[in-house]
C-alpha cells in the first residue's frame, strides 16, 4: 500500500507467524505432555469410577509408587549421563533377602539398615567402576541383573523370610501426620534429586557427561569419577527403596522388585530425561511414576484383567520411548525450521 508521502509500506503475511505459534505450541505440547496425559487420565477415570478421585485412593497409590519413584531418582541421574542400570530390580531383591535375614538372626535393626544401604552403595560402585573401564552400561548393569538376583536366590534358597521387627515395619506401613512414611521417605529422596541435579556441581557435570563426554573431558571434568558416584547412588536408593517394599510386605523374597527396573526406566523416560543423556527432568520422573500408577490403579478399580495391565505397561514404556526419542527430536527440528524462517523475514 502507499502511504500519503507516496512511500510504499508492506504488510507482512500473518501465516508465516501463524505457522511459527504452531511449532511453539507443539514443542510445549511435546515438553509438558506427560501433565497434559496425567491431567486427562484423572478427569476420565474420576468420572469412571466413584472411588478413583478419594484421599484414600492416592495416598494408597503414592505408598504403592513411592519404592519407585526413590529409584528413579537415581536413575534419573544415571540415564542423564547416557547410561543405564538394569540391575535395581535384582539388587532390590538381594538387599531384601539381607535385610530380612539379618533381622531374623536378631541383628539390630539400628546396624541392619546401614548394612543394607552399604551393600547397595557398594553394587552401584561395582556398576560404575566397570562402565568407567568402557563396557557399555547395559551390558554392565545386564549381567549385574543376571548375578544379583541369582545370589538372592543362593542366599535366600528360594524361600521368602518374614519381619517382624516393629520399627522396621513401621517404615513400610507407619504414617506420620495422616501420611504414610513411604510417601515421606519419597518426596525427601525427590528434593534431594532436585537440588543435587539443578543446584550442585554434580548435576552439572552429570549432564555435562551425558550432552557430550568429550566435551566435558577436555573441560577437565572427571568423568570416571561422576560415573562412579553416580551408579553409587543409584544402588543407595535401590538399597532404601528395597527396604521399603520388604517393609510394606512383612518379607524378604528373592523374588522381591521383579520387572522393577522397567517401571523405573518407563517412568524416567516418560518423564523427559532423554536416552541419550544430557537432559534429565526429576520433576517429570515422579510425574511419570505417577502416570503409570495411576493408570494401573484405574484399570485395577475397573475390573480389567491383570494381565492386561501389563501389557498396557509395555505399551507405556513403547511410547515413551518413542516420544523421547523419535517424536522428540522431530519436533525440535521442526520449530528449528520455524526459527530460521522467522530470521529469515527479519
Amino acid at each position: 500500500m502507499e502511504s500519503s508521502r507516496g512511500e510504499t509500506t508492506s504488510v507482512k503475511p500473518a501465516r508465516p507467524r501463524r505457522r511459527i505459534e504452531r511449532r511453539r505450541l507443539a514443542v510445549l505440547a511435546v515438553h509438558y505432555g506427560l501433565f497434559i496425559a496425567l491431567g486427562f487420565w484423572v478427569v476420565a477415570l474420576s468420572l469412571a469410577s466413584e472411588n478413583f478421585l478419594t484421599w484414600l485412593n492416592f495416598l494408597n497409590v503414592a505408598r504403592q509408587a513411592a519404592p519407585i519413584v526413590i529409584i528413579s531418582v537415581g536413575m534419573t541421574l544415571v540415564i542423564a549421563t547416557a547410561g543405564i542400570d538394569l540391575s535395581v530390580g535384582s539388587l532390590a531383591a538381594l538387599t531384601s533377602c539381607l535385610a530380612a535375614s539379618w533381622l531374623a538372626h536378631e541383628m539390630p535393626v539400628g546396624a541392619v539398615i546401614p548394612a543394607i544401604l552399604a551393600v547397595g552403595t557398594i553394587a552401584g560402585i561395582a556398576n560404575g567402576y566397570f562402565v568407567t573401564l568402557g563396557l557399555p552400561a547395559f551390558v554392565v548393569t545386564l549381567a549385574a541383573l543376571v548375578y544379583l538376583r541369582g545370589l538372592a536366590f543362593v542366599y535366600s534358597n528360594g524361600y521368602a523370610v518374614p519381619v517382624a521387627d516393629p520399627f522396621f515395619l513401621a517404615i513400610g506401613r507407619g504414617d506420620l501426620l495422616g501420611i504414610h512414611v513411604p510417601i515421606w521417605i519419597a518426596v525427601f529422596v525427590t528434593f534431594i534429586g532436585w537440588f543435587v541435579l539443578n543446584k550442585t556441581r554434580l548435576g552439572l557435570y552429570t549432564l555435562a557427561i551425558g550432552g557430550r563426554e568429550e566435551a566435558a573431558r577436555l573441560m577437565g571434568l572427571n568423568i570416571n569419577r561422576t560415573k562412579i558416584v553416580v551408579y553409587a547412588a543409584t544402588g543407595f536408593l535401590a538399597a532404601l527403596g528395597s527396604i521399603v517394599i520388604t517393609a510394606r510386605l512383612s518379607n524378604g523374597s528373592p523374588n522381591a522388585g521383579i520387572a522393577l527396573e522397567l517401571d523405573v526406566i518407563a517412568a524416567t523416560v516418560l518423564g523427559g530425561t532423554s536416552l541419550f543423556g544430557g537432559v534429565a527432568n526429576i520433576g517429570g520422573t515422579i510425574a511419570g511414576v505417577l502416570f503409570i500408577n495411576f493408570i494401573r490403579n484405574g484399570l485395577n478399580l475397573l475390573g480389567v484383567n491383570p494381565f492386561w495391565v501389563q501389557v498396557v505397561t509395555g505399551f507405556i514404556l513403547l511410547v515413551a520411548v518413542l516420544l523421547n526419542t523419535v517424536v522428540n527430536r522431530r519436533i525440535e527440528e521442526w520449530a528449528r525450521l520455524g526459527g530460521s524462517e522467522r530470521e529469515e523475514q527479519r
